[in-house]
């Protein structure tokens, strides 16, 4: 039953990337960002928006389609980035700056290339 999912990459004003604790299988207790399946209905970025507010209970404002593996990474900028709480999937959740970020501590596949390739693509950037 494949199914699309999305990945939410939310950065602070101090460049943390928001990350949260999996509160189940699979991977429990390991790393992860906000995301999760689209339903029929949505559209991407409708959908990250719903994963995020339930897990996060913060509100994307704009939502940037980055890349897709089998997950669809979008950057999202929401409202506020001092207010959330972990909830839904997440056993915890908080900013993690960039250069402490190790993606062998993301336990699931996908959400660990997706990673890599994103702080890859920072590196990137901030060197042209």
């Amino acid at each position: 039953n494949p199914s699309s999912a999305t990945v939410a990459l939310i950065l602070n004003e101090r460049d943390e990337l928001l990350v949260c604790r999996r509160a189940k299988e699979p991977a429990k207790g390991t790393l992860d960002l906000p995301g999760g399946f689209i339903d029929m209905t949505e559209t991407s970025e409708e959908g990250v928006a719903r994963e995020v507010r339930e897990e996060t209970g913060m509100k994307v404002a704009k939502a940037e389609y980055l890349f897709s593996l089998p997950n669809i990474y979008i950057r999202c900028t929401v409202e506020d980035t001092l207010h959330f709480e972990a909830m839904d999937d997440a056993a915890d959740l908080f900013f993690l700056p960039l250069k402490d970020i190790r993606t062998e501590e993301f336990g699931l596949g996908s959400i660990r290339k997706g990673v890599g390739i994103f702080l890859e693509d920072i590196r990137k950037n901030k060197s042209e």
